[in-house]
């Protein structure tokens, strides 16, 4: 169901989940801004998603059903065709006494009714609006395992190689893997998908079949196939009906054969907002003025994997306009968005970081993203056009906020120009959200910190009465866990800061002046999501540890 800014508006004045106000600031901010209603409405707070799936179950005149706090069996899901489920977007949502409520998310389609009365004649039949993506996750229910799917391509003995790929793609699509692992072993080649961080087993592929699908790959990555002992890099299109993802590829050799490691890029990432990427009310400031000044360099650190190409790919949908002109260079370029200039490194044609940035330059930019700080001359230039009138966004690999500095120090850039530039600091890590099916409330007792694991970080949590925990489900694969959010560390550079930076000060001095000036860590970000039911204590301890007292 397509739903136009200005019906989805009316509808929500309507309901009153909203004022005229916030309409009429959406139409003065989306001016200057490449943003939706929906998205604007977001990001500031105003509504959520189930928010809108009511305000357009209302314009539709049909109930709202949320499939995340009432979720649909497997069982449920299989009384329809596969084909017809897909074909009409639809799902049974409750059955009994002969009535059935069926969950969709085209209640408007005049088809969908009688078609649903022929597959189940006898039975009073009702339609509710679903959210899309709640639709969608639901036709993961349809997939038998990788494992099935193979023994039945590989007994016809037709385009094995293909067709083993295809089944491989579509369900790591489906599952929304960020990535795919092809590992040769001695008899078979094993398939993982890293699925919210953590890599699991898929399947297992017949090595004889092997080579027919590394030169499938190679020839859509337009890789060498006749190369086997070097490592080789590049990136493909799949596309199936409506989908369309683009991958990037990675072949290295082993001592077992050629293992593969294709990177999803997903492009539902053009579509998040500051809110959905786990940036706080505070965090959302702090980055929205430092964007806002005509000059200086924003700086996202982490290790790789941990969102960091995300975070500035939203600030730069948010800067996005017909005012500004905004250029990047990256290796590779993972998102393609509208209306930005986008440069992919090239080291065949000597196009690099450090020469790509000189040409954009000249190309009068007002906003330049540099993928990657890799070595001291793109450092160096990416200084000197943060000084000279340019707003610049880059990575760059460091374990926390403070450790930055230092650490472009070591790389021989000048503390007093580093002094002069920055303006924010961002460390981030990833965390794997708690599953909306399968959450539970524990209430805390003394006992809880008496757990050596939780003893340490007990007093982060005085005074807490309830936290969260997952059980896991079919929903989430029985991993308990459901998507991932951000946990984040900012520094602001106040002129304090600056004074101290131009000293070639030591990563210990910077985090305490930051102290001062009132930074939190990356562990005391994730408390409060632990505390707001986000994630879990055990989540945050894996990817984060207490702040070393000063």
């Amino acid at each position: 169901m397509n739903i136009s800014n200005q019906n989805l508006a009316d509808v929500l004045l309507k309901g009153n989940y909203i004022v005229a106000d916030d309409l009429k600031k959406f139409v003065s901010f989306s001016k200057n801004h490449n943003i939706s209603f929906r998205d604007y409405l977001i990001g500031e707070g105003l509504v959520s998603d189930d928010l809108i799936g009511q305000a357009i179950a209302e314009f539709l005149n049909v109930p709202y059903l949320d499939l995340k706090s009432y979720p649909v069996s497997r069982e449920q899901v299989n009384l329809i065709p596969e084909a017809t489920a897909r074909k009409y977007r639809v799902a049974i949502f409750s059955a009994e006494d002969k009535k059935l409520v069926l969950a969709t998310d085209s209640p408007e389609n005049k088809e969908l009714l009688p078609e649903m009365k022929k597959l189940f004649p006898g039975t009073k039949i009702s339609l509710g609006y679903a959210l899309a993506s709640s639709i969608d996750e639901l036709f993961v229910y349809y997939q038998k395992s990788l494992v099935t799917r193979f023994s039945k391509i590989i007994e016809k003995k037709e385009r094995i190689a293909p067709e083993l790929l295809e089944e491989i793609f579509e369900d790591a699509i489906a599952f929304k893997a960020s990535d795919i692992h092809f590992e040769p072993q001695l008899k078979n080649v094993v398939i993982r998908f890293r699925v919210d961080g953590v890599l699991h087993e898929a399947g297992r592929i017949p090595k004889e079949y092997y080579e027919n699908i590394l030169n499938r790959i190679k020839v859509k990555c337009g890789l060498r196939i006749d190369e086997h002992f070097s490592a080789q890099d590049g990136s493909l299109r799949y596309e199936n009906n409506e989908t369309v993802v683009d991958m990037r590829a990675s072949i290295v050799p082993t001592v077992e054969g050629e293992k593969v490691v294709l990177r999803v890029l997903a492009a539902y990432v053009q579509g998040l907002n500051f809110v959905d990427i786990g940036l706080s009310s505070k965090y959302q400031e702090m980055l929205s003025e430092a964007s806002k000044k005509p000059f200086g360099m924003i700086l996202v650190v982490g290790p790789t994997g941990s969102g960091k190409t995300t975070t500035l790919y939203v600030l730069l949908k948010i800067l996005n306009n017909s005012d500004s002109n905004i250029t990047t260079i990256e290796d590779p370029v993972e998102y393609k968005i509208q209306g930005i200039n986008q440069i992919q490194v090239n080291t065949q044609t000597n196009l690099t970081f450090a020469s790509g940035l000189r040409s954009i330059v000249r190309q009068d930019p007002d906003t330049i993203l540099v993928g990657e700080v890799r070595d001291n001359e793109t450092a160096e230039i990416a200084i000197n056009a943060a000084l000279t009138g340019h707003l610049l966004l880059s990575t760059f690999h460091a374990n926390d906020a403070a450790t930055a500095v230092p650490r472009l120090v070591d790389m021989g850039v000048e503390p007093f120009l580093l002094a002069s530039t920055l303006e924010v600091i961002i460390a981030q890590r990833l965390v794997r959200k708690i599953c909306d099916n399968c959450r539970y409330s524990i209430t805390l007792n003394k006992s809880f910190f008496d757990n050596p694991k939780f003893k340490p970080v007990a007093e982060y949590f005085k005074g807490v009465k309830t936290l969260y925990g997952c059980k896991g489900c079919e929903s989430c694969g029985h991993t308990g866990y459901k998507g991932r959010t951000a946990i984040f560390e900012f520094i602001s550079v106040t002129p304090e800061l600056q004074e101290l930076i131009s000293k070639k000060p030591s990563s210990q001095e910077i985090w305490k002046r930051a102290r001062l000036d009132g930074s939190q860590s990356l562990f005391e970000d994730g408390v409060l999501k632990v505390k707001n039911g986000v994630t879990t204590i055990e989540e945050l301890l894996r990817v984060a540890e207490p702040p070393k007292k000063i």
